[in-house]
């Protein structure tokens, strides 16, 4: 399976451990249909926006999934969830609602890493 990152996930970021055994396929960015909080510590990704999101895609083996998915707190958390990237593909990746992001600031960017 192909999941898309685009915060502590990445490549030089806190959790990107957890994809030791994935295989990078490349960097990528949605299509123009999120927005991008700032929650802290990390991310959150919610459907509806107008913002592009920069962002990792990466092939994830069942473990790793599973993995992924403890951390993301799936599905009472965040949600894991098919995008569409900018490019067309069809990848998962991990969202928020709308009412978990209320009054936090958004990352007019798409990039958390240049927040």
């Amino acid at each position: 399976m192909r999941v898309f990152v685009y915060g502590t996930l990445l490549a030089g970021e806190a959790n990107h451990w957890l994809l030791a055994r994935a295989r990078f396929v490349g960097e990528a960015r949605t299509e123009p249909a999120f927005a991008l909080y700032d929650l802290g510590a990390f991310p959150g990704l919610v459907p509806g926006g107008t913002h592009a999101v920069v962002g990792e895609v990466y092939e994830v083996d069942g473990p790793t999934l599973a993995a992924l998915d403890q951390l993301e707190g799936h599905p009472h958390f965040y949600t894991r969830s098919p995008v569409t990237l900018e490019d067309g593909t069809v990848v998962e990746t991990y969202l928020l609602a709308p009412e978990q992001v209320a009054g936090r600031p958004i990352i007019a960017s798409g990039s958390w890493r240049t927040r």
